[in-house]
């Protein structure tokens, strides 16, 4: 038998005839056999989405091992146990363990993106199987099945409609666009999108309204949804900026800490005498202090403060590194509906012959003022009340329907009209639902003896239906003239962005009422209309979400709109909201190889009629142009592209699958709450870079006061358990209070870094070394000054060391223009180091660290520091004037 999954793949069924479908699926409007469905199943398989093998959970945790920089640390544990120094091994064992921790619970949420794609099959379906309706689970539909499908049914699998009656369905989770979608059982030719595709119903769609019957052509994996579930699956794991840089800096520290343990331990050994396994451990101490073992736990606790400060901006970040890779971001696809508008449609605009009136009000609230008396428009009004499926629901206090027919209810509740009173007294008798190739919905009203037509519908094919006009309460004839003044008008709502439907009614008596009914033609009463008026609506911007756009152009973040609307709508919503750049269909958009989209993709910001495949070639042209992406979505069809973006943001109302697929999710669905978390993100990522400048630079320091004392022959200015007490007292509390400081006033007047920058950058790498090398000639001096007695000389360098570094915090921070005093639990840390210095100079533990208290020596200790702290603010200016870098 002819493999009917593989030809599902290729055909377009939206292009053949019920017939042709039917013949080629080898089934009929009977269904298949039981026999028969049994065998496809064997053959085929469940109707389900697969998944990868999973990663075991043990796994994943040994993987929060693999990095240069955590492999060092283990090594550093190891020799700190082996050599005694129990207090700095335990100390590092404890963060590797947070750190691998917290990695563990984080990776472990990824990995259920596909489960909740599963669980969206999960659900009965009705098929016909022997020439009977019968109830099977979701997962035992087979390709040929005919499906029977109501109003509330979810879509088990990608079907042809063969036939359908009023049929309305709500393919947001594919398209992204929350309008229900008229379908039909007609041909349509041409390459069509999944939106455009009218004919077919979409598996995890569900039907609004109406019923139909389709034969299914794909199942699991070879549906719209399966396909989404295979390219999440071919994304695979990604890498974050931050990741990126920390395990490249790990790298050379570990070159480097390597260098410094043989250098030392063969200085020591040839320069002076003594036993060589002290000698040994102090070269290992140095090494241990040379290597920022603090720089995971400040990176994790950055993070996840940071991460609780965007949860109060209405931003929950699922993954810790997502945070700073948000700060880095220079292009941000952002999903219109809902996102950047309020995804509302409200009336903005009537016309009535031959004057606009304007509607105030936003959204759904029903108060609102015309520009004109309310008796002149409501015989408009009236018509979008009753050709109209869409109702409040008094006890939910809430609209159901379609957006378009909920903003027509709401500009009738305005002029005081109710819709319950209008349907009563204007009762329905019969109804022609909206078609795509009709363009109308027509509805007949009874009152009293009375048949009314009431018609609304696309105005341009309106008007070829009309040969009257409605002026003040009078009829009159419909000229060419009168008819190109409407259009125009049409056409200027278009142009700013305006959905425009048009409004006609007519009288008819009871005869024509009944040929209606018995002929089932709609051409005997779609004729001949009066012509009442228009109706334009809009999805209004968010005025925040506006502001959020004008404060990303001053970071120099550009935003890209992606939308499911068409062009013209499009660019005119990009115009207000400010988003700058060309615009493109997604027809367009496939007629370009992936060399011509590079080419102009950093001048496109406006993309309509999107499908999932195109978001990806989207994000893949703007990464190759050294972009890091930002991208939003809802639906199920933005998963692939939410994990391919460098970070995805779900919305709060979206699916399941989306969220679960982003890096951050969105409690309020607002765009200004994006530019927050960015906000946040630079903020979070200078405190990162303030931590690496601090630590470096005074490890350095470190490092070459023992390099250059064992070069010019002198003793060791430092002992092992003094360097390990510096490496802990420092590296601790202080350096952890730099991950909370506030943010930088200007911090979102900044252009986006380079996104192949280093942590370390020309002006951080010249500040580091300038700083240390201060900090080695001041110490080294006070060290040669009291070398007559070794034990206050080192006493004074040990002091002076742990000071110093003290005060280089406090230069740091002077580069961001961060207020003295702003950071209470800093000014907290550093007052505990100093006291638990001068604890190990004048308590019992000075006969552990080999320490004597100190008294005129504090005079040259305190010069020593104002000497460096004014000489280092004078050197970082001038760094900063050479390098041209803000750091």
């Amino acid at each position: 038998m002819e493999d009917i999954l593989e030809k599902g793949k290729k055909e377009e069924f939206y292009n053949k005839r019920v017939e042709d479908v039917l013949r080629e699926l080898k089934t009929g409007i009977n269904g298949l056999s039981n026999d028969g469905a049994v065998k496809r199943l064997e053959e085929y398989g469940k109707n389900v989405i697969k998944e990868k093998k999973k990663i075991s959970k043990i796994k994943i945790f040994i993987n929060q091992f693999n990095s240069i920089v955590i492999w060092i640390l283990i090594a550093a544990t190891i020799i700190s146990f082996a050599t005694g120094e129990m207090l700095d091994a335990i100390v590092i064992l404890a963060i590797l363990l947070i750190n691998a921790v917290l990695g563990f619970f984080q990776e472990y949420r990824a990995e259920t993106t596909i489960e909740k794609l599963k669980k969206m099959l999960t659900y009965k379906a009705r098929v016909i199987r022997n020439g009977e309706v019968v109830e099977i689970n979701s997962e035992d539909v087979v390709v040929g099945d005919i499906l029977i499908l109501e109003e509330g049914d979810k879509v088990p699998a990608d079907a042809r409609i063969i036939e359908s009656n009023e049929l309305n369905v709500d393919e947001s989770i594919l398209t992204g666009e929350s309008v229900p979608v008229s379908k039909f059982s007609d041909v349509i030719n041409g390459k069509k999108s999944i939106a455009d595709q009218k004919n077919m119903v979409f598996s995890g769609t569900s039907v609004t309204r109406g019923d139909c019957r389709a034969v299914v052509v794909s199942t699991g994996m070879n549906t719209e949804v399966g396909k989404i579930a295979h390219m999440i699956q071919e994304q695979g794991v990604k890498f974050t900026p931050l990741q990126k840089k920390l395990d490249k800096l790990g790298k050379n520290i570990g070159l480097i800490v390597i260098a410094i343990a043989v250098v030392v331990f063969l200085g020591s050994l040839l320069k002076h005498e003594g036993r060589v396994l002290d000698l040994f451990i102090t070269a290992i101490a140095l090494a241990v202090a040379a290597i920022p073992e603090g720089l995971p736990a400040v990176v994790t606790i950055c993070l996840s403060l940071g991460i609780q400060r965007m949860a109060k901006r209405n931003a929950l970040v699922r993954k810790l590194p997502s945070v700073e890779t948000l700060g880095s971001t220079t292009v941000i696809c952002a999903d219109k509906t809902g996102t950047l508008t309020h995804n509302q449609m409200t009336v903005t605009k009537l016309y009535i012959p031959y004057k606009v009136v304007s509607v105030s009000g936003r959204g759904y609230l029903t108060k609102g003022e015309f520009s004109t008396d309310k008796n002149d428009i409501e015989m408009l009004l009236r018509i979008g009340l009753l050709c109209n499926d869409s109702f409040y629901d008094k006890d939910k206090n809430e609209f159901i329907g379609d957006p378009t027919e909920i903003s027509l209810i709401v500009s009738g509740m305005k002029s005081g009209l109710d819709k319950d009173k209008e349907e009563s007294k204007f009762k329905r008798v019969a109804l022609i639902p909206f078609t795509s190739d009709r363009k109308m919905m027509t509805t007949i009203n009874l009152d009293g003896g009375d048949y009314f037509v009431f018609t609304k519908g696309a105005p341009e094919i309106l008007l070829n239906k009309c040969d009257s006009i409605y002026v003040n309460g009078k009829i009159e004839r419909l000229t060419n003239s009168t008819r190109n003044r409407i259009l125009n008008v049409n056409n200027e709502f278009c142009s700013s962005a305006l959905r425009v439907l048009g409004f006609a009614y007519k009288k008819i008596d009871k005869n024509e009422f009944n040929q209606f009914k018995l002929k089932k033609d709609e051409g005997i009463i779609e004729k001949d209309l009066i012509f009442v008026g228009l109706q334009a609506m809009i999805d209004p911007p968010r005025e925040d979400a506006k502001i959020a756009i004008k404060k990303c152009e001053d970071a120099g973040i550009r935003v890209v709109m992606i939308t499911g609307d068409n062009k013209e709508t499009a660019i005119a919503i990009a115009k207000e909201m400010g988003i700058k750049g060309e615009a493109i269909t997604g027809v367009e958009l496939n007629k370009m190889s992936d060399d011509e989209l590079y080419d102009r993709v950093d001048d496109i910001s406006i993309y309509a009629r999107i499908n999932p495949l195109d978001k990806i070639r989207i994000i893949n042209a703007l990464k190759k142009k050294g972009n890091i992406v930002a991208m939003t979505g809802d639906g199920v069809n933005d998963a692939p592209a939410l994990k391919k973006a460098d970070i995805g943001v779900a919305v709060g109302s979206g699916t399941d699958v989306a969220k679960e697929a982003a890096d951050m999710i969105l409690t309020n669905d607002n765009f200004a709450s994006i530019v927050n978390a960015v906000e946040d993100g630079r903020g979070i990522y200078d405190n990162i870079k303030k931590f690496v400048n601090y630590l470096l630079s005074c490890n350095l320091g470190e490092v070459l006061i023992i390099f250059f004392a064992i070069l010019f022959g002198l003793p060791l200015p430092l002992i092992a358990i003094q360097i390990l007490w510096v490496n802990l007292v420092t590296d601790g509390l202080p350096a952890v209070a730099l991950s909370v400081d506030p943010l930088s006033p200007n911090v979102m007047k900044r252009k986006p870094r380079d996104p192949k920058q280093g942590i370390i950058t020309k002006n951080m790498l010249l500040n580091i070394i300038s700083i240390g090398v201060l900090m080695t000639i001041a110490s080294l001096l006070l060290f040669v000054k009291y070398l007559g007695n070794i034990e206050v000389a080192r006493t004074v360098v040990f002091t002076t060391v742990v000071l110093l570094e003290m005060v280089r915090i406090y230069m740091v921070r002077s580069q961001y223009k961060i207020k003295f005093f702003s950071n209470r639990f800093l000014i907290s840390a550093i007052a505990l180091s100093v006291v638990l210095q001068l604890a190990v100079i004048y308590t019992p533990l000075r006969i552990v660290f080999k320490t004597v208290p100190l008294g005129i020596e504090w005079i040259y200790i305190i010069i020593a520091l104002l000497v460096v702290f004014g000489a280092g603010v004078l050197l970082s200016k001038l760094i900063r004037f050479v390098t041209k870098e803000v750091d």
